[in-house]
């Protein structure tokens, strides 16, 4: 039996003064209000129309909007990061499911369609940032569900580290590494995501 496969946009609504704490303490509110709202219209383009799985916004807060007219939105609920991620990913329709940021300029097609390929053999999969943590994670979610997010040390170097603990005994897959964009060093690397909102051909890669 086929399954459904789901990617699910982690995000929250882009408004001033909230939401990418670290970044705005390096650029200031108006540039990373600027980069929030860039980088999730620039991933919804490029990943949400793929017919191969379908897309999710889990957003918060849960009353928030207006979003984008085509996706399908779900709430990420009360809770740490952990208990929301863990929320949304049992509660989405049978099938594998890939949680990834909306602040990952480097996200293509490929690197999802890759993602699934792996939780076809794998319990789990990760795709690690270079500052402890990661950009993507994905439970295959059968024969059951597991939840790596318990005790979770978040916006921290350990955060890769305690969710790969969390996911011992299990076989986990891996992708490359790709930075998101949550403080001024990581925007210092990537100079041009300014340019992500302008219609370029390859944006469909």
């Amino acid at each position: 039996m086929s399954l459904e496969r789901h990617l699910v946009l982690f995000t929250r609504y882009p408004s001033f003064g909230t939401g990418k704490r670290r970044l705005a303490a390096g650029v200031g509110n108006t540039t990373a209000l600027r980069f929030q709202r860039v980088s999730l219209s620039h991933t919804i383009r490029r990943l949400g129309g793929d017919q191969r799985w379908r897309t999710w916004l889990a957003v918060t807060p849960d009353r928030s909007g207006p979003w984008p007219g085509q996706s399908n939105v779900v709430q990420q609920g009360k809770g740490d990061l952990g208990q929301r991620l863990a929320r949304v990913s049992s509660g989405l329709p049978r099938g594998p499911v890939l949680i990834i940021g909306s602040d990952v300029p480097g996200i293509t097609k490929e690197l999802v369609a890759e993602a699934f390929h792996l939780l076809g053999g794998h319990d789990a999969v990760v795709g690690p940032s270079a500052d402890g943590g990661y950009w993507a994670v994905g439970l295959r979610r059968r024969p059951r569900l597991i939840n790596p997010f318990r005790a979770v040390r978040w916006s921290s170097p350990n955060a890769l580290e305690d969710t790969l603990a969390n996911l011992r005994g299990h076989s986990v897959g891996r992708l490359s590494s790709l930075d998101d964009i949550d403080d001024v060093d990581a925007m210092r690397r990537f100079p041009d995501w300014a340019l992500l909102h302008a219609s370029r051909h390859g944006d469909d890669r």
